[in-house]
């Protein structure tokens, strides 16, 4: 077959984990400015993810939520159109988890750019998701999440217990902070 990309697609990818030496020196900083844009969108995006109390930190110094955060500022430099997520909340505690899948679909929705996420994390992909693709050596199933876990294949992986996943959206007219307090409505 043949791959069909849209010639003005930009595409961030944030991976499960990054390899860094620990004998190589790297702030932050720096590592976010390899390849990066303009210092105006260098701000914005550190200001979007918050890490602005981590640039001048060495990067093998940093939480596995503090990394995840870096890696998605690393990608939301190229301005995407497309975030292609590899596991992002690996490595991350559940408050962490918590706030990255937060701040994931206020990017989504502030940045308007899809996001592809692959993710072992039924709780989340069941209950925050548009559409799910459930593979298992091949493609399953996919669809909506409450279509999804209705499906005979899912079913049969997962069970078929209400009480095994949350399958909860909760849609809205407005915006959260990191803390759940609204900040505005949606444009």
């Amino acid at each position: 077959g043949s791959v069909w990309r849209a010639p003005d697609l930009h595409i961030g990818y944030v991976p499960q984990k990054l390899a860094v030496d620990y004998t190589m020196p790297l702030s932050v900083a720096r590592f976010l400015s390899l390849g990066s844009g303009t210092a105006k969108k260098f701000t914005d995006v550190v200001h979007t993810v918050g890490i602005e109390k981590l640039l001048n930190r060495q990067i093998h110094h940093v939480s596995g939520g503090e990394m995840q955060r870096i890696l998605l500022a690393r990608a939301l430099l190229k301005q995407p159109s497309l975030m292609v997520l590899d596991e992002p909340a690996q490595g991350v505690d559940f408050q962490g988890q918590s706030e990255l899948y937060h701040l994931i679909g206020e990017i989504k929705n502030a940045w308007n750019c899809a996001v592809l996420m692959v993710s072992h994390d039924l709780h989340f992909v069941m209950s925050a998701t548009d559409r799910v693709i459930c593979l298992n050596h091949h493609v399953c199933c996919s669809g909506q999440p409450e279509s999804v876990a209705l499906h005979p294949e899912y079913q049969r992986l997962f069970g078929s217990s209400k009480h095994n996943f949350a399958i909860y959206n909760h849609h809205h007219d407005h915006h959260h902070d990191l803390h759940g307090n609204v900040i505005g409505p949606k444009p």
